[in-house]
């Protein structure tokens, strides 16, 4: 780069000490984005990784009632946050720093400033990965944590409706516009077990996201089942993801966890591979 690098670096920079940024969007609202969110974050704590959660979710920062945590961050040394530690992942979120119901209204330049805050002046230490819990749709956020560090990939959830389809295939047509490569696609409330006759019921259809990944060359990371446990578990600041690998109701994210965590190494690898070339 020469006498060309002086003054600011330009374009996104790496975090030092976090190996992975996993970006988890969806475009529309209401399809369960925060919880696959954060029990993907503690289930990729409890495989023995080391786990940060943003929540970018200007709107609806729901993570802290799901983590079940909710102090004010502290701050540490010259004007750093201390993250928020809950069933072994660091957190941080919107919602911490202005509590309550009053909803945030922001413009654009403020949320960059939050978006690039939670990144660079939170005190994340060495982690694996680092979940992004974004505002549901297609948006600032989404360009402000593109433009601030390089993003390992993105996690579209969708319901199997039609109508969360094709707003998540505007998101995955966003994340490729912004050149940010999505690791796959999850298909959230795909399907109810009936408690009293067992029987399966597809209350928002099924099999829609793995046929839109099929359609993409995308990765279908899995489908998870509409079940009561897993919302009052966020609700209690208890996910179920708590339950361990070998639970019933834990087992679907798991999977997912471990899916993710393979396809986020493998593009690494690849853009590793990429840089040496170049």
């Amino acid at each position: 780069m020469g006498h060309m690098g002086a003054g600011v670096p330009q374009g996104p920079q790496p975090l030092p000490g976090v190996a992975h940024v996993v970006a988890v969007g969806s475009g529309k609202g209401g399809v369960g984005k925060t919880t696959v969110a954060v029990n993907l974050a503690v289930a990729l704590a409890k495989l023995g990784y080391r786990v940060g959660l943003i929540d970018a979710d200007i709107y609806g920062p729901n993570v802290p009632m799901m983590m079940g945590a909710t102090r004010q961050p502290s701050i540490v040394g010259e004007n750093r946050i201390e993250p928020l530690l809950a069933h072994g992942v660091k957190f941080i979120s919107v919602g911490l720093i202005s509590p309550g119901d009053k909803p945030m209204v922001m413009r654009g330049p403020m949320l960059h400033q939050i978006i690039r805050q939670f990144l660079q002046q939170v005190e994340w230490g060495e982690l694996d990965f680092l979940v992004v819990d974004l505002p549901p749709g297609t948006g600032d956020v989404v360009i402000s944590l593109v433009q601030t560090v390089p993003l390992t990939g993105a996690v579209v959830v969708s319901t199997p409706s039609d109508v969360s389809l094709q707003d998540a295939r505007k998101a995955l047509e966003m994340f490729h516009q912004v050149k940010v490569e999505v690791i796959g696609i999850v298909e959230n409330m795909s399907h109810f077990t009936c408690p009293h006759c067992q029987q399966v019921i597809d209350i928002f259809s099924s099999g829609g996201a793995e046929r839109t990944a099929q359609q993409f060359g995308l990765e279908f990371l899995g489908s998870l089942e509409l079940d009561p446990a897993i919302r009052s578990g966020g609700d209690r600041g208890l996910p179920v993801t708590l339950a361990g690998a070998e639970s019933e109701i834990g087992k679907g994210f798991y999977e997912i966890a471990r899916r993710v965590a393979a396809r986020a190494q493998e593009i690494a690898g690849a853009s590793e591979e990429i840089l040496e070339i170049s």
